[in-house]
């Protein structure tokens, strides 16, 4: 009878360790000289699921439920981790604070596993930007208006070339690898920089992953950009003039225009009101305008701007600033922003600035 009794008990061990929670997944680990980092988060994108302060040794566990592979990452003070946590895996993660952001263990998840390699190029992508806007930020201290704007220019087009690079991985990536971890490559893409390889890929996994959340917001963002792309129409608008005259953006239909959304306030849209006097002087004679529109709210410094700083094209504003119609028809997250149009109105550059925009005209309208 015992012995009876004591097979049971194995038997029913068995079956419990066997029997994994198929509609959850858990992140458990340890990360040691954590130092004076007391918490650890967890991360779906940009917004927190989770956090916890460590336990024991520095211990931490995470459950959520789930239905399908999800995007996360873990947080611990500046280092990030990211990783795939699929229905029933048991994901156990370890790391050392004092150790390389890109060195740490991660086990129970093979997703996790292929992306691992792929996230150290993120983290070296993210520590080049870092990088270089410290440097920038020491070079500029004692810099004038134009030494900022060369070394701007400068710092620039070195990251452009770091992002260009991993652009070219990330989509390498994504095309070895038919899945969600194909998927979270592409997802590390600036936008600005990828905005056509985003569209592609969006394209080619329209009917895929449809139960993932963040795979569909991505499809919507993707959405929203493929109407302000290169080459697309620009969103039509009308505004008003000083003298409170309409004016349409189609009324520039026929020539090349700089739609250039700046304010009276902003101070980088001043500093590059010159250059662009200069280069409407320039190439007026060549069919190039400007339309100005301003995200000012009172009239009287937008004014007095457009006189000091010599603006002679067409400037608009309706005086909404931030909550003018045109901010989300163009989603703009800053100024100074500018698209260049071409005559038959359709979108052939985006937000160049001082010599670049210059080299783009003298190529354009040459």
């Amino acid at each position: 009878m015992m012995k009876q009794a004591l097979l049971m008990v194995g038997f029913l061990f068995l079956v419990l360790i066997g029997c994994k929670n198929k509609d959850e997944f858990s992140i458990s680990g340890q990360i040691e000289n954590t130092g004076n980092v007391k918490v650890i988060s967890l991360f779906e994108g940009e917004r927190k699921l989770d956090s916890m302060f460590f336990g024991d040794n520095n211990a931490f566990q995470f459950k959520r439920p789930t239905s399908q592979a999800r995007l996360l990452s873990l947080r611990v003070g500046k280092n990030r981790y990211d990783l795939i946590a699929s229905p029933g895996e048991e994901i156990v993660f370890k790391a050392d604070l004092q150790k390389d952001v890109n060195d740490y263990q991660i086990e129970g998840s093979e997703l996790s596993s292929t992306i691992q390699g792929f996230s150290k190029m993120r983290n070296r992508r993210d520590a080049v930007r870092d990088s270089l806007q410290a440097d920038f930020g020491k070079r500029s201290i004692a810099a004038d208006a134009d030494d900022i704007e060369n070394l701007r220019s400068e710092y620039k087009q070195k990251f452009m070339e770091q992002l260009q690079s991993y652009t070219k991985a990330a989509v390498a990536f994504a095309n070895q690898h038919d899945d969600i971890a194909g998927f979270y490559a592409i997802s590390t893409l600036d936008p600005e920089i990828a905005e056509s390889e985003i569209i592609a890929y969006a394209d080619q996994i329209k009917d895929k992953f449809l139960d993932n959340h963040y795979v569909t917001q991505f499809k919507q963002e993707t959405d929203k950009l493929r109407t302000l792309a290169i080459g697309q129409p620009a969103p039509g608008f009308e505004s008003f003039t000083p003298n409170n005259k309409p004016v349409s953006l189609a009324d520039f239909k026929g020539k090349y225009v700089l739609v250039d959304f700046w304010a009276s306030w902003c101070v980088p849209c001043r500093q590059e009101n010159p250059n662009i006097v200069k280069l409407y002087n320039a190439y007026k004679g060549k069919g190039f305008d400007v339309f100005g529109v301003s995200l000012d709210d009172n009239p009287g410094p937008w004014m007095r701007a457009i006189a000091d700083d010599g603006l002679s094209w067409t400037n608009a504003s309706d005086l909404k600033a931030w909550g003018s119609p045109v901010v989300g028809l163009y989603r703009i997250t800053g100024i100074p922003a500018s698209y260049v149009l071409n005559p038959e109105g359709l979108i052939i550059a985006k937000n160049l600035r001082g010599k670049e925009l210059e080299d783009f005209l003298k190529e354009t309208l040459r």
